[in-house]
Formats: structure tokens, sequence, C-alpha cells
């Protein structure tokens, strides 16, 4: 083997030291590997350096973090708290005031009272209404549920005073056909035709809350009993000019499509009395739209009015 003379020797030491020099420079920077020997077996995993936690000034970092926030509803609607109480209503939608008194047998101006409504004619959709009065008593909720008018005007209790004290004597002229129910004497009513005209349409609950009579226009109108206007006007969708009388605690009379009214709100009317004349408003014909309703609920007035001679 031949010698290398001194300065080779010295060029070989420089190309080893470089190439030591390249192979530590080409060593990925990270974690210094921890060699694990099981079994003489070696694996290579990197250490991990602890990462600093992160530390917030704010007085609230310990606090705990809500799992939801509560869901905003907005303002609860004006009486929502009698939600489904007896003597409450809970308007809908197309609802008037009017519709909603003549519906419970009330007076439009008697909930606007027990409501403390401002304006009667701005109601809203959910809304709860009072539609019972106040100081209703307990001893007729069985079998009025509607009953009571203690904050009704005088005349309206001497209206009922008047019809509770009719003499029998005038029952034969006007006593009502086989059908009717026992409980129009015992609320002292006896209903008259409020006009001689032929029937146009019958009662029918779902299509027709009432009877129709034909007529000319000008045909006079006139009080099925006696009592008081608790509504005359047009206000109320489908029924044109329309009277309403309220005669008791339990009944109510209205009289639609007319042409001209007769009598104004508050006034009180007697038993065939002329209230307005027929017409065609808010109709296809000239008719009279006769109803009664029994605390509200509409009734087949057939069955109250006595037989026609």
């Amino acid at each position: 083997m031949k010698l290398l003379s001194g300065r080779q020797s010295l060029m070989a030491i420089c190309a080893v030291l470089v190439g030591l020099l390249v192979a530590c420079s080409s060593r990925p920077l990270g974690p210094i590997p921890v060699e694990d020997r099981v079994a003489g077996q070696s694996s290579a995993r990197p250490v991990q350096k602890p990462q600093p936690q992160a530390v917030s000034s704010s007085p609230s970092a310990s606090a705990p973090v809500a799992t939801s926030s509560p869901v905003s509803l907005g303002p609860a609607m004006p009486g929502s708290e009698n939600v489904g109480k007896p003597g409450y209503y809970s308007v809908r939608p197309g609802d008037t005031l009017t519709k909603i008194a003549l519906d419970h047998g009330q007076a439009w101006r008697d909930i606007a009272k027990w409501n403390g409504l401002d304006n009667p004619n701005v109601i809203e959709v959910e809304q709860v209404l009072r539609v019972a009065p106040p100081a209703m008593d307990a001893a007729n909720k069985p079998t009025r549920p509607v009953m009571g008018q203690s904050q009704a005007p005088a005349s309206t209790s001497s209206t009922s005073s008047t019809n509770a004290a009719l003499p029998a004597a005038n029952t034969p002229n006007t006593t009502p056909s086989a059908s009717t129910p026992a409980n129009v004497s015992d609320d002292g009513m006896a209903f008259a035709w409020p006009h001689p005209g032929p029937v146009l349409a019958v009662f029918d609950e779902a299509k027709n809350k009432g009877l129709d009579f034909s007529g000319k226009p000008g045909d006079p109108v006139l009080a099925a009993a006696d009592g008081k206007v608790v509504y005359a006007g047009s206000g109320l969708r489908g029924y044109g000019n329309l009277v309403i009388l309220k005669h008791n605690n339990t009944y109510l009379t209205a009289y639609a499509h007319n042409q001209t009214l007769l009598v104004k709100e508050d006034q009180s009317v007697t038993k065939g009395q002329r209230i307005a004349e027929m017409g065609s408003s808010d109709a296809d014909r000239v008719k009279l739209h006769f109803e009664i309703r029994k605390q509200g609920k509409p009734v087949d007035p057939a069955k109250l009015l006595p037989a026609r001679p």
C-alpha cells in the first residue's frame, strides 16, 4: 500500500470534516429523539415540550360558561295571564270588538270598559279580553256562563226587570209552537216576528245563523222584544247596516242588511217598534237577516217565535 504524502493526508482529513459538517447540517431541527430500548428493539419518539397555559387577567375568566342563553319572546300580550280562564277570550285574526261582543252576548261598550280600551277599534291578535262582567254572580255560573251585567247602565236592568215581569195574560197572544223550549218562559221572553214577509232561508248552524226574510226596500223592521240598542252601525263585515238589541242577560237579537237605521245605541225600544227599514246593504238582494243569540250562541229563531196565523 502506497503511503500518502503530508499534503494529501491533510486534504483527506479536510474532506472528512466537510462531509461531517454537511451531514450535521442536513439533520432536521426539532426535539431530540429519545430511544426506548425494549427487548433489544429501538424506537424513537420525540420529546414534546409542555406548552405554557394562557392566563387571563379578566375577573370573569373563572366564571362558568353558560351552555345556552334564554330566548327573548318579546313583551307579553295584554291580559295574557288570563288565557284559558272562564269569562276571557283570546282575540283571533279578523275579530272586531263588535263581533266579539255579539259572540259572547254582551254590549261592545261594556267589553271596552271592562278591559280599559281607550280605542275600541284597536285590538291585537292573541290579546286576552274580559268578556264577562267583573262582578259575575258565582251562583249563576253553572247555567249562565256569560251572565250578569253589574256594570251596565240602569236602563238595562230596568229592561230586564220589565221582561221578567211580563204578565201571564200576554202569553196566549204570542204562544210559541210546540217545539219552543221551556226556558223562554223561564226567562220571561216572548219573541215576535221582526217582519211579516216570507222566509227566504232557514236556520243552519254552519251556513246561516238565523232567518232571512224577503221584502221591499223600506219595509219596516220590527223589534222582536223589549230591549236596549247595544249596536247600530255597519262595522261588522257581512251584516251591512246592523242593529243589535240586548233583551236581558241571556238574549240578543240582530237585524242585518238594512237600508236605514231608525235607532241609536243606548236607546230603549219596545216589542214591535220600528227600528230600521229593510234594504240590501252588504247583501246580494233586499232582505232582512234576523238572529236570536242565547248567551252569544246563535239559536234557531223558528223554535222561539210564535206560530204564524
